[in-house]
């Protein structure tokens, strides 16, 4: 398959300029450079965040709306009901508004409701739940902004909703209280990179700086927000938004949080992955922890992950933490037999990538996992991928897209196809009629030959420096370091090293290569550690590399020394 490799762009005299006014080093200088960041002011704010440069949760359309009426609900023992989404997160912005409310003594509960059984979002049973159990305020997270009929139906019940969301809104708002998006097209915030947990988060700044003014926190200590940025990190960076702006801010501090170990839930999900929580980062959030709360929702309940988040008690957190390791490997299992497969499906014939798309039913698929499976086939075959599980009349499902093909407004121009639908740019979930099904591949295949060319569908690689061999050491390492958390918008820079020899070499769990190499074009005893991951041939191995694609990073088991991870392309 044809790869493209782009280089990132720069000036060298501004990068210059750059690297002696914040002094750091000149590759730093560069990469901040082509993230668009080239000013001494800009830099600072990237580097060294406040709190201060954070925006007004005020500016967020309606906010002013919910805290007042949140205050009225507090001061009159009013039942508030947080009605979440059975991600990571959805249960870390359920978990983060249950701890605020709870300190606040307010009469509160909340509810995921099953992945599989009631599907994503608030609908019209959920409010004959929600009488039942006499709620007054129902206040969504991470859900809610297409909940056009359940906002309906409570308002008819004399129940008030707000809602917090950050997913695409339809052309028609539900009748709510409030509907804080900061994706609304009225929303003045600049805040639309958010995920839902951010929402939530700001919504909590906003509440207790009115509690403040109504001298709610004479009688309650007033909480610090330092205590809910660790459920930030966690969701904000499990739900891959873009982490610019407020939002590296606040995870930079979530960060540094989950290395207090102050939370049982977080500190004994680290525990149960075998990481340091200490050492925590952004990839063992991405690839160790958000994957175990996300194996609550596919194979069992997300309101495991509630329980397990607010948990004020090690040892029954620890209990948990070893639940969801053991629904994750239930889940890795599932999921690879889904990819197995398909791609044999493929093997056999292989139109089926015709059209720059795969998307496929099966009645057999569990549908709670079709997500993550499209999301490596999409990476695999470097294309959208709509995988489908079909029951009775209904088949539902997930996309997954890549390098910024737009999934979600494939869907909305097929929107008369579907029963049901929502997403982001780069993933969505969706509900149809199995007899449109044909109808929807057309209809997506259409959309995608209209709006994109076959350059959009290329395997790209994005080189943000190329690196002599002698340049890649632990100070550079450390440096690239303070560009950390890496994400979306942000992403982990990417080197090139050309003329490489393998000194030794060594598979280890069956798939995986560890190698040290040399340059073979300046004789030096300097060597570096190197991984390969999930190679496809461990018979052949090449002993010379002419050059490599790779990231830079520090050994965490051998401290003050450099490591490299090999991309494959």
């Amino acid at each position: 398959m044809e790869t493209k490799f782009t280089y990132a762009e720069s000036d060298p005299e501004q990068v210059e300029k750059l690297s002696k006014e914040i002094n750091c080093h000149p590759i730093v200088a560069s990469l901040l450079y082509s993230r668009g960041i080239q000013t001494l002011e800009a830099a600072n704010f990237f580097l060294d965040p406040t709190f201060e440069q954070l925006k007004n949760p005020f500016s967020l359309m309606d906010m002013n709306k919910a805290v007042k009426r949140i205050h009225t609900a507090v001061s009159n023992k009013e039942k508030i009901l947080i009605f979440g989404d059975f991600d990571a997160d959805g249960v870390t912005a359920t978990s983060l508004l249950d701890d605020f409310f709870t300190h606040i003594d307010a009469d509160v509960t909340w509810y995921i409701p099953h992945r599989i059984k009631e599907g994503y979002s608030l609908h019209p049973p959920h409010i004959d739940t929600a009488v039942q159990m006499s709620i007054d305020l129902i206040i969504t997270v991470d859900c809610g902004v297409s909940s056009i009929e359940a906002v309906k139906t409570a308002l008819l019940e004399d129940i008030d909703v707000i809602i917090t969301d950050h997913h695409e809104p339809g052309e028609t708002l539900p009748q709510a209280l409030a509907v804080i998006n900061p994706k609304r097209s009225d929303c003045p915030s600049g805040l639309d990179y958010l995920a839902g947990v951010g929402v939530a988060f700001y919504l909590v700044m906003a509440l207790r700086k009115y509690f403040r003014d109504k001298d709610v926190w004479k009688e309650i200590d007033e909480p610090s927000l330092l205590r809910y940025l660790d459920l930030f990190a966690l969701g904000t960076i499990g739900d891959m938004v873009p982490l610019i702006g407020d939002n590296r801010v606040l995870c930079m501090t979530g960060l540094k949080q989950m290395r207090l170990g102050k939370r049982p839930g977080i500190l004994s999900l680290a525990k149960a992955c075998r990481i340091d929580h200490k050492q925590m980062d952004s990839d063992d959030i991405s690839f160790k922890l958000v994957p175990r709360i996300n194996a609550a929702g596919r194979i069992s309940h997300g309101r495991i992950c509630v329980s397990h988040l607010t948990s004020g008690n090690l040892y029954d957190a620890e209990t948990t933490a070893t639940l969801l390791d053991e629904l994750n490997l239930k889940r890795q299992q599932i999921e690879k037999e889904i990819v197995l497969n398909i791609e044999h499906r493929i093997s056999r014939d292989p139109s089926l990538l015709d059209h720059n798309l795969l998307i496929l039913c099966d009645s057999r698929w569990n549908p709670s996992v079709l997500g993550i499976a499209a999301s490596r086939l999409a990476r695999k075959y470097v294309c959208p991928v709509i995988l489908l599980s079909h029951s009775d009349e209904l088949a539902i499902g997930s996309c997954r897209s890549i390098n910024n093909i737009n999934i979600h407004q494939a869907l909305v121009e097929n929107a008369h196809l579907l029963e049901r639908f929502g997403g982001h740019t780069m993933a969505a979930g969706l509900a149809l009629k199995k007899e449109n099904f044909d109808q929807l591949k057309a209809g997506i295949t259409a959309h995608l030959k209209k709006q994109y060319t076959e350059v959009d569908f290329l395997k790209t690689f994005t080189i943000d420096a190329k690196l002599n061999f002698e340049d890649i050491t632990f100070d550079l390492a450390k440096a690239i370091n303070r560009l950390r958390p890496f994400g979306m918008e942000n992403p982990e820079p990417i080197f090139l090293c050309e003329n490489l020899k393998v000194v030794s070499s060594y598979i280890i769990g069956n798939l995986h290569r560890k190698m040290i190499l040399q340059s073979s074009i300046c004789p030096s005893q300097y060597c570096v550690e190197a991984l390969h991951f999930n190679i496809g041939d461990t018979k052949n191995l090449p002993e010379h590399y002419d050059n490599i694609v790779f990231k830079l990073k520090i050994n965490k088991f051998k401290p003050n020394t450099v490591q490299i991870i090999i991309q494959d392309f």
